[in-house]
Protein backbone atom coordinates (compact mmCIF):
# COMPACT_ATOMS: atom_id res chain seq x y z
CA UNK A 1 0.00 0.00 0.00
CA UNK A 2 1.20 3.53 -0.72
CA UNK A 3 2.10 5.34 2.49
CA UNK A 4 0.33 8.43 3.75
CA UNK A 5 3.27 10.62 2.83
CA UNK A 6 3.03 9.98 -0.91
CA UNK A 7 2.96 13.16 -2.94
CA UNK A 8 3.41 12.18 -6.57
CA UNK A 9 0.45 12.80 -8.86
CA UNK A 10 0.88 9.33 -10.37
CA UNK A 11 0.76 7.77 -6.90
CA UNK A 12 -2.56 9.45 -6.14
CA UNK A 13 -3.78 8.35 -9.56
CA UNK A 14 -2.86 4.75 -8.79
CA UNK A 15 -4.73 4.95 -5.49
CA UNK A 16 -7.83 6.26 -7.22
CA UNK A 17 -7.62 3.57 -9.91
CA UNK A 18 -7.27 0.86 -7.25
CA UNK A 19 -10.61 1.63 -5.64
CA UNK A 20 -12.87 -1.42 -5.95
CA UNK A 21 -16.46 -0.59 -6.99
CA UNK A 22 -18.93 -1.07 -4.19
CA UNK A 23 -16.24 -0.61 -1.54
CA UNK A 24 -14.87 2.22 0.57
CA UNK A 25 -11.72 4.03 -0.54
CA UNK A 26 -8.12 2.89 -0.02
CA UNK A 27 -6.85 4.21 3.32
CA UNK A 28 -4.45 6.90 2.02
CA UNK A 29 -7.32 8.60 0.20
CA UNK A 30 -8.66 9.36 3.68
CA UNK A 31 -5.40 9.90 5.57
CA UNK A 32 -2.70 11.30 3.25
CA UNK A 33 -1.68 14.94 3.52
CA UNK A 34 -0.92 14.95 -0.22
CA UNK A 35 -4.40 13.64 -1.03
CA UNK A 36 -5.94 16.28 1.25
CA UNK A 37 -4.08 18.99 -0.67
CA UNK A 38 -5.21 17.45 -3.94
CA UNK A 39 -8.81 17.45 -2.64
CA UNK A 40 -8.46 21.14 -1.76
CA UNK A 41 -7.13 21.83 -5.24
CA UNK A 42 -9.68 19.80 -7.22
CA UNK A 43 -12.88 19.24 -5.24
CA UNK A 44 -12.88 22.44 -3.19
CA UNK A 45 -11.04 24.53 -5.79
CA UNK A 46 -12.83 23.64 -9.02
CA UNK A 47 -16.38 22.70 -7.98
CA UNK A 48 -19.36 24.58 -6.55
CA UNK A 49 -19.04 24.41 -2.76
CA UNK A 50 -21.80 25.26 -0.28
CA UNK A 51 -20.66 28.01 2.07
CA UNK A 52 -23.70 29.45 3.85
CA UNK A 53 -26.97 31.27 3.37
CA UNK A 54 -27.98 34.65 1.96
CA UNK A 55 -29.30 35.74 5.35
CA UNK A 56 -25.76 35.45 6.76
CA UNK A 57 -25.29 38.91 5.24
CA UNK A 58 -28.74 40.53 5.29
CA UNK A 59 -27.76 44.22 5.15
CA UNK A 60 -25.36 46.35 3.12
CA UNK A 61 -21.94 46.22 4.77
CA UNK A 62 -22.48 42.78 6.31
CA UNK A 63 -19.47 40.55 5.72
CA UNK A 64 -18.69 36.93 6.45
CA UNK A 65 -15.20 35.46 6.02
CA UNK A 66 -14.52 31.75 5.87
CA UNK A 67 -11.83 29.29 4.88
CA UNK A 68 -12.27 26.70 2.13
CA UNK A 69 -9.39 24.27 2.35
CA UNK A 70 -6.27 26.37 1.83
CA UNK A 71 -8.21 29.42 0.60
CA UNK A 72 -10.04 32.19 2.43
CA UNK A 73 -12.97 34.11 0.98
CA UNK A 74 -15.18 37.06 1.85
CA UNK A 75 -18.90 37.24 1.14
CA UNK A 76 -20.32 40.75 1.36
CA UNK A 77 -23.58 42.52 0.60
CA UNK A 78 -22.72 45.75 -1.20
CA UNK A 79 -24.44 49.14 -1.18
CA UNK A 80 -26.70 48.08 -4.07
CA UNK A 81 -27.91 45.06 -2.07
CA UNK A 82 -25.94 42.69 -4.31
CA UNK A 83 -24.12 39.68 -2.90
CA UNK A 84 -20.46 39.46 -3.87
CA UNK A 85 -17.58 37.15 -3.04
CA UNK A 86 -13.85 37.84 -3.13
CA UNK A 87 -10.64 36.16 -2.15
CA UNK A 88 -9.75 37.36 1.34
CA UNK A 89 -6.43 38.67 0.10
CA UNK A 90 -5.25 42.27 -0.16
CA UNK A 91 -4.02 43.20 -3.64
CA UNK A 92 -0.99 44.93 -2.14
CA UNK A 93 1.11 42.22 -0.46
CA UNK A 94 -1.44 39.51 0.15
CA UNK A 95 -2.45 40.09 3.77
CA UNK A 96 -5.77 38.71 4.99
CA UNK A 97 -8.31 41.51 4.99
CA UNK A 98 -10.98 40.18 7.34
CA UNK A 99 -10.77 37.71 10.25
CA UNK A 100 -12.96 34.60 10.16
CA UNK A 101 -16.60 35.13 11.09
CA UNK A 102 -19.08 37.96 10.73
CA UNK A 103 -18.43 41.69 10.72
CA UNK A 104 -20.06 44.92 9.58
CA UNK A 105 -18.02 47.42 7.57
CA UNK A 106 -18.39 50.59 5.55
CA UNK A 107 -15.40 49.63 3.45
CA UNK A 108 -12.92 46.76 3.48
CA UNK A 109 -9.66 48.02 4.99
CA UNK A 110 -6.47 45.98 5.02
CA UNK A 111 -5.08 46.01 8.57
CA UNK A 112 -1.50 45.91 7.28
CA UNK A 113 -1.09 49.06 5.15
CA UNK A 114 -4.66 50.39 5.13
CA UNK A 115 -5.38 49.79 1.47
CA UNK A 116 -9.12 50.37 1.32
CA UNK A 117 -11.71 48.72 -0.92
CA UNK A 118 -15.31 49.56 -1.71
CA UNK A 119 -17.85 46.82 -1.12
CA UNK A 120 -17.86 46.05 -4.85
CA UNK A 121 -14.17 45.16 -4.60
CA UNK A 122 -12.79 48.32 -6.23
CA UNK A 123 -9.63 49.78 -4.68
CA UNK A 124 -10.62 53.15 -3.22
CA UNK A 125 -7.44 54.17 -1.39
CA UNK A 126 -3.79 53.09 -1.56
CA UNK A 127 -1.67 55.46 0.54
CA UNK A 128 1.81 56.47 -0.66
CA UNK A 129 1.56 54.75 -4.06
CA UNK A 130 2.04 57.95 -6.13
CA UNK A 131 -0.12 59.98 -8.47
CA UNK A 132 0.43 57.69 -11.46
CA UNK A 133 -0.70 54.55 -9.61
CA UNK A 134 -3.70 52.96 -11.39
CA UNK A 135 -6.07 51.79 -8.65
CA UNK A 136 -8.35 50.13 -11.22
CA UNK A 137 -5.74 47.43 -11.81
CA UNK A 138 -5.67 46.36 -8.17
CA UNK A 139 -9.24 45.48 -7.24
CA UNK A 140 -10.02 42.47 -5.07
CA UNK A 141 -10.01 39.16 -6.94
CA UNK A 142 -13.63 38.03 -7.35
CA UNK A 143 -14.94 34.56 -6.57
CA UNK A 144 -17.86 33.03 -8.48
CA UNK A 145 -20.96 33.11 -6.25
CA UNK A 146 -24.46 31.70 -6.74
CA UNK A 147 -27.48 32.24 -4.53
CA UNK A 148 -29.73 29.22 -5.06
CA UNK A 149 -33.02 29.86 -3.25
CA UNK A 150 -31.09 31.45 -0.38
CA UNK A 151 -28.35 28.80 -0.20
CA UNK A 152 -24.93 30.19 -1.17
CA UNK A 153 -22.40 28.34 -3.32
CA UNK A 154 -18.97 29.53 -4.46
CA UNK A 155 -16.43 28.22 -6.94
CA UNK A 156 -12.79 29.27 -6.69
CA UNK A 157 -12.08 28.35 -10.31
CA UNK A 158 -12.05 30.91 -13.10
CA UNK A 159 -14.13 28.39 -15.06
CA UNK A 160 -16.88 27.25 -12.68
CA UNK A 161 -18.97 24.25 -13.76
CA UNK A 162 -21.99 25.29 -15.81
CA UNK A 163 -24.29 22.65 -14.36
CA UNK A 164 -24.95 24.79 -11.29
CA UNK A 165 -27.88 25.85 -13.50
CA UNK A 166 -29.38 22.37 -13.06
CA UNK A 167 -29.27 22.77 -9.28
CA UNK A 168 -30.84 26.23 -9.50
CA UNK A 169 -33.57 25.11 -11.91
CA UNK A 170 -34.63 22.30 -9.58
CA UNK A 171 -34.21 23.95 -6.18
CA UNK A 172 -35.52 27.49 -6.82
CA UNK A 173 -39.14 26.32 -7.32
CA UNK A 174 -38.78 23.56 -4.73
CA UNK A 175 -37.60 25.94 -2.00
CA UNK A 176 -39.22 29.18 -3.12
CA UNK A 177 -42.22 28.89 -0.77
CA UNK A 178 -39.87 28.85 2.24
CA UNK A 179 -38.25 32.21 1.33
CA UNK A 180 -34.89 31.31 2.84
CA UNK A 181 -33.33 34.49 1.45
CA UNK A 182 -35.35 36.49 3.96
CA UNK A 183 -35.07 34.09 6.90
CA UNK A 184 -32.83 34.62 9.92
CA UNK A 185 -30.03 32.53 11.41
CA UNK A 186 -31.34 31.68 14.89
CA UNK A 187 -28.35 29.60 15.93
CA UNK A 188 -25.05 28.35 14.55
CA UNK A 189 -22.96 25.42 15.76
CA UNK A 190 -19.37 24.59 14.76
CA UNK A 191 -18.13 21.05 15.36
CA UNK A 192 -14.61 19.91 14.53
CA UNK A 193 -14.77 16.28 13.48
CA UNK A 194 -11.49 14.40 13.90
CA UNK A 195 -11.77 12.70 10.54
CA UNK A 196 -11.33 13.23 6.82
CA UNK A 197 -14.00 15.25 5.05
CA UNK A 198 -14.94 12.28 2.86
CA UNK A 199 -15.70 10.23 5.98
CA UNK A 200 -17.91 13.09 7.17
CA UNK A 201 -19.83 13.02 3.90
CA UNK A 202 -20.06 9.22 3.84
CA UNK A 203 -21.48 9.25 7.35
CA UNK A 204 -24.11 11.75 6.26
CA UNK A 205 -25.06 9.78 3.16
CA UNK A 206 -26.51 6.82 5.09
CA UNK A 207 -28.79 6.07 7.99
CA UNK A 208 -27.57 2.50 8.48
CA UNK A 209 -26.10 3.79 11.74
CA UNK A 210 -29.05 5.94 12.85
CA UNK A 211 -31.12 3.59 15.00
CA UNK A 212 -28.14 2.63 17.15
CA UNK A 213 -26.55 6.09 17.37
CA UNK A 214 -29.17 8.84 16.91
CA UNK A 215 -32.07 8.28 19.34
CA UNK A 216 -33.48 11.80 18.94
CA UNK A 217 -33.13 12.04 15.17
CA UNK A 218 -34.66 8.59 14.72
CA UNK A 219 -37.94 9.85 16.18
CA UNK A 220 -38.47 12.09 13.14
CA UNK A 221 -36.82 9.87 10.49
CA UNK A 222 -38.35 6.85 8.81
CA UNK A 223 -35.48 4.38 8.63
CA UNK A 224 -37.05 2.73 5.58
CA UNK A 225 -36.53 5.98 3.63
CA UNK A 226 -32.82 5.21 3.59
CA UNK A 227 -33.01 1.63 2.35
CA UNK A 228 -33.42 -1.84 3.81
CA UNK A 229 -32.82 -5.48 2.95
CA UNK A 230 -36.30 -6.77 2.07
CA UNK A 231 -35.29 -10.34 2.92
CA UNK A 232 -34.02 -9.38 6.36
CA UNK A 233 -37.12 -7.66 7.75
CA UNK A 234 -39.06 -8.95 10.71
CA UNK A 235 -42.82 -9.09 10.33
CA UNK A 236 -43.11 -5.88 12.34
CA UNK A 237 -40.50 -4.13 10.20
CA UNK A 238 -42.19 -5.35 7.02
CA UNK A 239 -45.52 -3.98 8.20
CA UNK A 240 -43.88 -0.64 8.99
CA UNK A 241 -42.23 -0.50 5.56
CA UNK A 242 -45.51 -1.25 3.80
CA UNK A 243 -47.32 1.33 5.92
CA UNK A 244 -44.75 3.92 4.87
CA UNK A 245 -45.31 3.09 1.21
CA UNK A 246 -49.04 3.60 1.73
CA UNK A 247 -48.37 6.89 3.50
CA UNK A 248 -46.23 8.13 0.61
CA UNK A 249 -49.04 7.36 -1.82
CA UNK A 250 -51.36 9.61 0.21
CA UNK A 251 -48.79 12.34 0.84
CA UNK A 252 -47.68 12.46 -2.78
CA UNK A 253 -51.27 12.86 -3.91
CA UNK A 254 -51.59 15.80 -1.50
CA UNK A 255 -48.20 17.29 -2.46
CA UNK A 256 -49.10 17.08 -6.14
CA UNK A 257 -52.44 18.81 -5.50
CA UNK A 258 -50.68 21.57 -3.54
CA UNK A 259 -48.02 21.96 -6.27
CA UNK A 260 -45.17 20.91 -3.96
CA UNK A 261 -42.36 19.13 -5.80
CA UNK A 262 -41.50 15.86 -4.13
CA UNK A 263 -39.85 13.41 -6.53
CA UNK A 264 -36.26 12.31 -5.92
CA UNK A 265 -33.71 13.99 -8.21
CA UNK A 266 -30.27 12.36 -8.23
CA UNK A 267 -27.41 14.18 -9.98
CA UNK A 268 -24.53 12.11 -8.63
CA UNK A 269 -22.30 9.85 -10.73
CA UNK A 270 -21.72 11.43 -14.13
CA UNK A 271 -22.47 14.98 -12.99
CA UNK A 272 -19.92 17.62 -12.06
CA UNK A 273 -22.11 19.35 -9.49
CA UNK A 274 -23.22 16.47 -7.28
CA UNK A 275 -26.57 16.76 -5.50
CA UNK A 276 -29.64 14.82 -4.49
CA UNK A 277 -33.02 16.14 -3.34
CA UNK A 278 -36.36 14.67 -2.30
CA UNK A 279 -39.35 15.58 -0.14
CA UNK A 280 -39.57 13.11 2.76
CA UNK A 281 -42.31 12.37 5.26
CA UNK A 282 -41.42 13.35 8.82
CA UNK A 283 -42.12 10.56 11.32
CA UNK A 284 -44.06 10.89 14.55
CA UNK A 285 -46.46 13.82 14.45
CA UNK A 286 -44.96 14.76 11.12
CA UNK A 287 -44.28 18.46 11.60
CA UNK A 288 -40.58 18.99 12.27
CA UNK A 289 -37.27 17.49 13.40
CA UNK A 290 -37.74 18.27 17.08
CA UNK A 291 -37.82 16.07 20.18
CA UNK A 292 -41.62 15.70 19.95
CA UNK A 293 -41.79 16.05 16.12
CA UNK A 294 -44.05 19.11 16.47
CA UNK A 295 -43.20 22.43 14.86
CA UNK A 296 -40.69 24.35 16.96
CA UNK A 297 -41.50 27.80 15.57
CA UNK A 298 -44.96 29.36 15.65
CA UNK A 299 -44.31 31.50 12.55
CA UNK A 300 -43.77 29.32 9.46
CA UNK A 301 -40.98 30.02 6.98
CA UNK A 302 -42.08 32.20 4.07
CA UNK A 303 -45.47 31.02 2.87
CA UNK A 304 -44.97 27.48 4.19
CA UNK A 305 -48.21 27.45 6.16
CA UNK A 306 -49.66 24.25 4.73
CA UNK A 307 -49.85 21.09 6.84
CA UNK A 308 -47.78 17.97 6.17
CA UNK A 309 -45.14 19.66 4.05
CA UNK A 310 -42.53 17.16 5.17
CA UNK A 311 -38.77 17.61 4.90
CA UNK A 312 -37.18 18.87 1.68
CA UNK A 313 -33.76 17.37 1.93
CA UNK A 314 -30.84 18.41 -0.28
CA UNK A 315 -27.44 16.75 -0.30
CA UNK A 316 -24.49 18.39 -2.04
CA UNK A 317 -20.77 17.88 -2.48
CA UNK A 318 -20.05 19.20 1.01
CA UNK A 319 -23.48 19.93 2.46
CA UNK A 320 -26.80 18.64 3.68
CA UNK A 321 -30.01 20.59 4.22
CA UNK A 322 -33.37 19.84 5.77
CA UNK A 323 -36.07 22.43 5.05
CA UNK A 324 -39.34 22.12 6.96
CA UNK A 325 -42.35 24.37 7.32
CA UNK A 326 -41.16 25.96 10.57
CA UNK A 327 -37.37 25.99 10.21
CA UNK A 328 -34.43 24.85 8.10
CA UNK A 329 -31.22 23.10 9.08
CA UNK A 330 -28.31 23.99 6.78
CA UNK A 331 -24.98 22.19 7.24
CA UNK A 332 -21.66 22.49 5.43
CA UNK A 333 -18.45 20.50 5.80
CA UNK A 334 -15.03 21.96 4.97
CA UNK A 335 -11.67 20.19 5.32
CA UNK A 336 -9.15 21.84 7.62
CA UNK A 337 -6.62 19.02 7.47
CA UNK A 338 -6.31 15.39 6.35
CA UNK A 339 -7.97 14.25 9.56
CA UNK A 340 -9.99 17.29 10.60
CA UNK A 341 -13.25 18.66 9.21
CA UNK A 342 -15.27 21.70 10.22
CA UNK A 343 -19.01 20.98 10.25
CA UNK A 344 -20.97 24.23 10.49
CA UNK A 345 -24.72 24.00 11.06
CA UNK A 346 -27.20 26.87 10.91
CA UNK A 347 -30.82 26.87 12.06
CA UNK A 348 -32.98 29.26 10.02
CA UNK A 349 -36.30 30.67 11.17
CA UNK A 350 -38.69 33.33 9.89
CA UNK A 351 -37.10 36.78 10.18
CA UNK A 352 -39.88 37.94 12.51
CA UNK A 353 -39.69 34.95 14.86
CA UNK A 354 -38.58 35.97 18.34
CA UNK A 355 -36.66 33.61 20.59
CA UNK A 356 -38.55 32.94 23.82
CA UNK A 357 -41.86 34.01 22.30
CA UNK A 358 -42.19 32.20 18.99
CA UNK A 359 -39.74 29.39 19.70
CA UNK A 360 -37.60 27.83 22.41
CA UNK A 361 -33.97 27.62 21.24
CA UNK A 362 -33.23 24.30 22.94
CA UNK A 363 -36.31 22.70 21.46
CA UNK A 364 -35.41 24.09 18.03
CA UNK A 365 -31.81 22.89 18.00
CA UNK A 366 -31.46 19.87 20.29
CA UNK A 367 -32.09 17.14 17.70
CA UNK A 368 -29.35 18.24 15.33
CA UNK A 369 -26.88 19.49 17.96
CA UNK A 370 -27.05 16.03 19.51
CA UNK A 371 -26.87 14.35 16.10
CA UNK A 372 -23.82 16.39 15.08
CA UNK A 373 -21.96 15.48 18.25
CA UNK A 374 -22.88 11.82 17.82
CA UNK A 375 -21.70 11.90 14.21
CA UNK A 376 -18.41 13.53 15.20
CA UNK A 377 -17.72 10.55 17.46
CA UNK A 378 -18.48 8.09 14.65
CA UNK A 379 -16.36 9.92 12.08
CA UNK A 380 -13.42 9.94 14.50
CA UNK A 381 -13.76 6.18 14.95
CA UNK A 382 -13.79 5.70 11.18
CA UNK A 383 -10.70 7.86 10.70
CA UNK A 384 -8.85 6.04 13.47
CA UNK A 385 -9.64 2.79 11.66
CA UNK A 386 -8.39 4.15 8.34
CA UNK A 387 -5.09 5.03 10.04
CA UNK A 388 -4.65 1.45 11.25
CA UNK A 389 -2.50 -1.12 9.38
CA UNK A 390 -5.46 -3.47 9.78
CA UNK A 391 -7.72 -1.32 7.58
CA UNK A 392 -8.95 -2.68 4.29
CA UNK A 393 -11.72 -1.19 2.14
CA UNK A 394 -15.03 -2.71 3.15
CA UNK A 395 -18.17 -3.42 1.11
CA UNK A 396 -21.04 -0.96 1.09
CA UNK A 397 -24.52 -2.35 1.67
CA UNK A 398 -26.41 -2.40 -1.62
CA UNK A 399 -29.56 -1.62 0.33
CA UNK A 400 -28.54 1.11 2.80
CA UNK A 401 -25.25 2.53 1.45
CA UNK A 402 -25.86 2.97 -2.26
CA UNK A 403 -25.39 6.72 -1.89
CA UNK A 404 -21.92 6.13 -0.39
CA UNK A 405 -20.89 4.01 -3.35
CA UNK A 406 -22.13 6.76 -5.67
CA UNK A 407 -20.27 9.43 -3.71
CA UNK A 408 -17.00 7.48 -3.76
CA UNK A 409 -17.44 6.78 -7.49
CA UNK A 410 -18.16 10.46 -8.13
CA UNK A 411 -15.09 11.51 -6.12
CA UNK A 412 -12.77 9.15 -7.99
CA UNK A 413 -14.13 10.25 -11.36
CA UNK A 414 -13.79 13.97 -10.56
CA UNK A 415 -10.22 13.58 -9.33
CA UNK A 416 -9.29 11.57 -12.44
CA UNK A 417 -10.96 14.13 -14.71
CA UNK A 418 -8.81 16.82 -13.15
CA UNK A 419 -5.38 15.32 -13.69
CA UNK A 420 -5.08 12.58 -11.07
CA UNK A 421 -5.09 9.50 -13.26
CA UNK A 422 -2.74 6.52 -13.17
Amino acid sequence: MLDTGTSHVDDIGKLLASRQPGHSLPAPLYTSDAVWRADCEVIFGRHWIAVGVACDVPEAGDVIALDIGLASIIIVRDDDDELRAFHNVCSHRGARLVPPGRSVVGKLVCPYHQWTYDLDGALALAPHMGLDFDRALHHLKPVALRDVAGLLYVCLSDNPPADIEELAAIMEPRLGIYDLRNARVAFEQDVIEEGNWKLTMENNRECYHCAANHPQLSLSFHAADFGYDPEGLTETERAEANALLDAYASYEEYWHKEDMSFAAVEHTVGWVTNFRTQRLIIAGLGESQTPDTRAAVQIPLGQADKPWMGDVHLWGINSWNHVMSDHAVVATAVPIGPGRTLVRTKWLVHADAIEGEDYDLTNLTSVWTSTNNEDAHLVALAHQGAMSPGYRPGPYSQYTERALDEFASWYVARMQANGYSA
